[in-house]
Protein backbone atom coordinates (compact mmCIF):
# COMPACT_ATOMS: atom_id res chain seq x y z
CA UNK A 1 0.00 0.00 0.00
CA UNK A 2 2.51 2.59 0.76
CA UNK A 3 4.33 1.98 -2.70
CA UNK A 4 1.46 2.65 -4.36
CA UNK A 5 0.93 5.78 -2.32
CA UNK A 6 4.24 6.84 -3.18
CA UNK A 7 4.19 5.77 -6.87
CA UNK A 8 1.07 8.00 -6.93
CA UNK A 9 2.82 10.98 -5.31
CA UNK A 10 5.39 11.01 -7.44
CA UNK A 11 3.28 10.93 -11.01
CA UNK A 12 1.34 13.72 -9.06
CA UNK A 13 4.48 15.60 -8.14
CA UNK A 14 6.04 15.44 -12.32
CA UNK A 15 2.60 16.63 -13.44
CA UNK A 16 1.93 12.81 -14.72
CA UNK A 17 -1.80 12.29 -13.33
CA UNK A 18 -3.75 9.63 -15.44
CA UNK A 19 -7.37 9.76 -15.49
CA UNK A 20 -7.75 5.79 -15.25
CA UNK A 21 -11.25 5.43 -15.97
CA UNK A 22 -11.00 7.39 -19.31
CA UNK A 23 -11.86 5.31 -22.56
CA UNK A 24 -9.10 7.06 -24.50
CA UNK A 25 -5.97 5.60 -22.86
CA UNK A 26 -2.78 7.59 -23.57
CA UNK A 27 0.28 5.84 -24.50
CA UNK A 28 3.84 6.38 -25.89
CA UNK A 29 2.81 7.86 -29.15
CA UNK A 30 -0.36 6.39 -29.36
CA UNK A 31 -4.07 6.54 -27.87
CA UNK A 32 -6.01 3.68 -27.36
CA UNK A 33 -9.45 3.88 -28.32
CA UNK A 34 -12.08 2.11 -26.19
CA UNK A 35 -15.50 2.11 -26.53
CA UNK A 36 -18.22 -0.23 -24.85
CA UNK A 37 -20.61 0.25 -27.77
CA UNK A 38 -18.62 -1.91 -29.69
CA UNK A 39 -17.92 -5.83 -28.37
CA UNK A 40 -14.75 -5.59 -25.89
CA UNK A 41 -11.74 -7.11 -27.40
CA UNK A 42 -11.02 -10.73 -26.24
CA UNK A 43 -8.00 -11.11 -26.67
CA UNK A 44 -3.85 -8.58 -27.20
CA UNK A 45 -5.70 -6.18 -29.06
CA UNK A 46 -7.37 -2.73 -29.18
CA UNK A 47 -10.47 -1.48 -30.58
CA UNK A 48 -9.02 1.29 -32.22
CA UNK A 49 -4.85 3.19 -32.05
CA UNK A 50 -4.97 6.81 -32.83
CA UNK A 51 -1.45 7.80 -34.03
CA UNK A 52 -1.70 11.65 -34.70
CA UNK A 53 -4.31 11.89 -36.98
CA UNK A 54 -4.98 8.60 -38.51
CA UNK A 55 -6.93 5.87 -36.63
CA UNK A 56 -6.79 2.36 -37.16
CA UNK A 57 -9.60 0.04 -36.05
CA UNK A 58 -9.65 -3.57 -35.34
CA UNK A 59 -11.08 -5.90 -37.39
CA UNK A 60 -14.74 -6.65 -36.32
CA UNK A 61 -17.53 -9.40 -36.63
CA UNK A 62 -21.00 -9.19 -36.24
CA UNK A 63 -20.81 -9.43 -32.19
CA UNK A 64 -23.32 -8.04 -30.60
CA UNK A 65 -21.72 -5.52 -27.94
CA UNK A 66 -23.95 -6.26 -25.36
CA UNK A 67 -24.23 -10.13 -25.63
CA UNK A 68 -20.81 -10.75 -26.91
CA UNK A 69 -23.15 -13.34 -29.39
CA UNK A 70 -23.48 -13.14 -33.55
CA UNK A 71 -26.32 -11.55 -34.49
CA UNK A 72 -28.68 -13.91 -36.06
CA UNK A 73 -29.41 -13.34 -39.55
CA UNK A 74 -27.49 -14.07 -42.67
CA UNK A 75 -24.94 -12.00 -44.14
CA UNK A 76 -26.74 -8.59 -44.48
CA UNK A 77 -27.59 -8.83 -40.76
CA UNK A 78 -23.72 -9.51 -39.64
CA UNK A 79 -23.15 -6.07 -42.15
CA UNK A 80 -25.05 -4.12 -40.50
CA UNK A 81 -24.04 -5.28 -36.99
CA UNK A 82 -20.16 -5.04 -37.95
CA UNK A 83 -20.39 -1.61 -39.96
CA UNK A 84 -21.79 -0.34 -36.49
CA UNK A 85 -19.39 -2.03 -34.07
CA UNK A 86 -16.73 -0.17 -36.31
CA UNK A 87 -19.71 3.42 -36.49
CA UNK A 88 -19.18 3.24 -32.14
CA UNK A 89 -15.23 3.00 -32.83
CA UNK A 90 -14.96 5.54 -35.01
CA UNK A 91 -17.54 7.70 -32.33
CA UNK A 92 -15.54 7.33 -29.73
CA UNK A 93 -12.58 9.19 -31.35
CA UNK A 94 -14.45 11.73 -32.88
CA UNK A 95 -14.39 10.12 -36.16
CA UNK A 96 -16.92 9.43 -39.01
CA UNK A 97 -17.60 7.29 -42.17
CA UNK A 98 -16.40 9.70 -43.94
CA UNK A 99 -13.35 9.90 -42.41
CA UNK A 100 -12.75 6.49 -43.62
CA UNK A 101 -9.47 6.17 -46.15
CA UNK A 102 -9.35 2.36 -46.20
CA UNK A 103 -10.74 -1.05 -45.32
CA UNK A 104 -10.14 -4.74 -45.82
CA UNK A 105 -13.39 -7.41 -46.03
CA UNK A 106 -12.94 -10.67 -45.29
CA UNK A 107 -15.79 -12.62 -46.25
CA UNK A 108 -16.83 -16.15 -45.78
CA UNK A 109 -18.28 -16.60 -48.61
CA UNK A 110 -17.74 -14.57 -51.94
CA UNK A 111 -21.38 -15.76 -53.43
CA UNK A 112 -22.23 -13.10 -50.09
CA UNK A 113 -20.34 -10.68 -52.19
CA UNK A 114 -23.19 -8.64 -53.23
CA UNK A 115 -25.77 -8.63 -50.59
CA UNK A 116 -22.73 -7.51 -48.07
CA UNK A 117 -21.82 -4.59 -50.81
CA UNK A 118 -25.28 -3.55 -50.41
CA UNK A 119 -25.15 -2.72 -47.14
CA UNK A 120 -22.28 -1.80 -46.70
CA UNK A 121 -22.68 0.97 -49.32
CA UNK A 122 -25.38 2.12 -46.80
CA UNK A 123 -22.65 3.90 -44.94
CA UNK A 124 -20.08 5.77 -47.40
CA UNK A 125 -22.29 9.00 -48.95
CA UNK A 126 -19.43 9.51 -51.34
CA UNK A 127 -15.85 9.02 -51.85
CA UNK A 128 -15.86 5.95 -50.53
CA UNK A 129 -12.52 4.16 -49.57
CA UNK A 130 -10.11 2.25 -50.80
CA UNK A 131 -10.98 -1.27 -50.30
CA UNK A 132 -9.80 -4.83 -50.34
CA UNK A 133 -12.21 -7.78 -50.22
CA UNK A 134 -10.46 -11.75 -49.97
CA UNK A 135 -12.93 -14.66 -49.25
CA UNK A 136 -10.94 -16.48 -45.67
CA UNK A 137 -12.28 -18.53 -43.14
CA UNK A 138 -12.74 -16.48 -40.04
CA UNK A 139 -14.06 -17.09 -36.42
CA UNK A 140 -16.96 -19.61 -36.05
CA UNK A 141 -20.71 -18.26 -36.81
CA UNK A 142 -18.99 -14.93 -38.64
CA UNK A 143 -19.75 -14.66 -42.14
CA UNK A 144 -17.86 -11.34 -42.49
CA UNK A 145 -15.07 -9.49 -40.24
CA UNK A 146 -13.95 -5.54 -41.65
CA UNK A 147 -11.11 -3.72 -40.21
CA UNK A 148 -10.58 -0.06 -41.32
CA UNK A 149 -8.02 2.92 -41.13
CA UNK A 150 -9.82 6.58 -40.82
CA UNK A 151 -7.46 10.05 -40.96
CA UNK A 152 -8.69 13.78 -40.45
CA UNK A 153 -6.58 16.00 -42.21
Amino acid sequence: MKKLILILMCLNILGCESEFSSKIKIGKNKKVIVTDKAPEAIGPYSQGILVNNTLYLAGQIALDPSTRQIVDGGIKEQTKQVMENLGAVLNEAGYDFGDVVQAQVFISDMNNYKAMNDVYTKYFNNAPPARAAVETVLFPGALIEIMMTAQKP
